[in-house]
């Protein structure tokens, strides 16, 4: 079978895109439909290797890349699960084997999505609680040392908050994203993420931007006896020299800076250090090194350095992309480009698209000042995307200015031919959406493995 960009569907995509043709779209947050069907699949969500639960607005997924790059460089084998993907199904499935994971193969994902359709008897669920059913399915089958977990959405009623003893769980930065269904004020969000804490079970609670939302998470460790680590307070890490100096209150390690680019990548690698060493894990000075400097993360923060869209352009255009969709995304992104413009000066260009659930005023305001112009774009095959025009104008009150183009290849000609000439070539910045980088990723011919 071909998709309508003429590429062949495998075997794993046929069976979900069928599933999503029975099914409701989205979230509808209970746990009471993920239960019975585990029940039904024989409970395989209580036959994992130790569990690292990492939930948070921002951070989750550079934390999980950061604790995996760190297990594996230590030779263990480490299961992990993220959403959404970027190009494939699969990316969402890692298995971990010796010598480093592989993203789960086709007939084996097709297999456990039908087995686990089966099992639902056709009954009222959503796709990615059947997606979780079947990582839970996947992980319990092959061994593995550990097993990294991030949530979906929000955290006490997500499809993956079916683990009742977590060696770990893991909250990262909270701001205010998913408001129809998480709240809309900080402290309520940091609510329903702390719905992952289990009681006795251990805290880790990465860097927080808003003392409303650290206060919920520390009030509700301490009402379930956990004991919990604070970044900042128990734990945290600083540049010094060149090198990351990362201290808790059993040692000081002095560590090279991590691979991924931005200054709060610092707290996410200090937050995945500390998640390791609460879960249990003994790890080396010289494992702990290699992790940061081998950790990959793809679409967050991510430089484009080949591909069809990257050698298109005109000579010495600087690419980046990243997923970060929310005012608290906005921001880190922002600092990471000033960072880079510090380093290296260039006309900063947005190429961005969004979705309709997202602040698109909230993630601009971070740019002002700093963007030379920004040019919007409908997200590929969302029924929710942003109109391009619309998104342009919002650019536009946040103090940018901004036009639509048809597509990204499109906005790529229009910076390198309008802006021929310039002081030196530009940084274009693509992001806004997830769902927007994977069709960037999928045309530059460069998709995660």
């Amino acid at each position: 079978m071909t998709s309508a960009r003429g590429a062949v569907v495998s075997a794993a995509e046929q069976e979900i895109n069928a599933l999503m043709a029975l099914h409701p779209k989205g979230f509808d947050l209970s746990l009471g439909r993920i239960t019975r069907l585990l029940e039904r699949l024989g409970n395989p969500h209580e036959k994992l290797p130790p569990v690292i639960h990492i939930a948070g607005t921002n951070g989750k997924g550079s934390t999980s890349a950061f604790c995996r790059a760190i297990l594996e460089a230590q030779g263990l084998t480490v299961h992990v699960h993220t959403s959404p993907h970027l190009v494939n199904w699969h990316e969402r499935f890692r298995l971990g084997a010796e010598g480093g994971g592989q993203l789960v193969g086709d007939e084996m994902l097709a297999d456990a999505v039908r087995r686990v359709a089966e099992a639902n008897q056709g009954e009222m669920i959503t796709v990615f609680e059947i997606l979780t059913a079947v990582m839970f399915v996947l992980f319990s089958e092959h061994p593995a040392d550990a097993a990294l977990i991030e949530v979906g959405l929000g955290g006490r009623f997500d499809a993956t908050n079916v683990i009742a003893h977590p060696a770990v769980s893991v909250i990262m930065s909270i701001s205010l994203d998913h408001q129809a269904y998480l709240g809309d004020r900080v402290e309520l969000i940091a609510a329903e993420k702390a719905g992952i804490i289990k009681p006795g079970s251990p805290v880790v609670i990465g860097a927080q931007t808003e003392d409303a939302a650290r206060e919920v998470l520390t009030e509700t460790a301490e009402r379930l006896r956990c004991p919990f680590s604070v970044y900042g307070q128990d734990f945290f890490a600083v540049q010094e020299n060149g090198r990351l100096a990362y201290q808790d209150d059993e040692e000081l390690l002095d560590l090279p800076l991590p691979r991924l680019t931005g200054r709060h990548q610092q707290a996410n690698a200090a937050a995945a250090i500390r998640a390791l060493k609460a879960a249990g894990f003994r790890l080396s000075e010289n494992a702990i090194a290699d992790g940061l400097v081998n950790v990959s993360w793809p679409g967050r923060l991510e430089r484009l350095s080949h591909g069809r869209l990257v050698e298109g352009a005109m000579d010495g255009v600087e690419f980046w992309i990243d997923g970060g969709h929310n005012p608290g995304a906005g921001l880190v992104i922002a600092e990471a480009m000033a960072n880079l413009n510090d380093r290296e000066s260039r006309p900063l260009f947005l190429i961005t698209g969004m979705i309709n659930t997202k602040d698109p005023i909230g993630y601009f305001e971070a740019f002002a000042g700093m963007a030379r112009h920004v040019f919007t774009v409908p997200v590929p095959g969302s029924d929710a995307g942003l109109d391009a025009e619309f998104l342009a104008d919002t650019a536009g009150e946040a103090g940018l200015t901004a036009e639509p183009a048809k597509d990204v290849e499109s906005a790529i000609a229009a910076i390198c031919s309008s802006w021929d000439g310039l002081e030196r070539p530009p940084r274009i910045l693509i992001g806004g959406s997830l769902y927007l980088l994977g069709d960037v990723l999928r045309d530059n011919g460069t998709p995660p493995v």
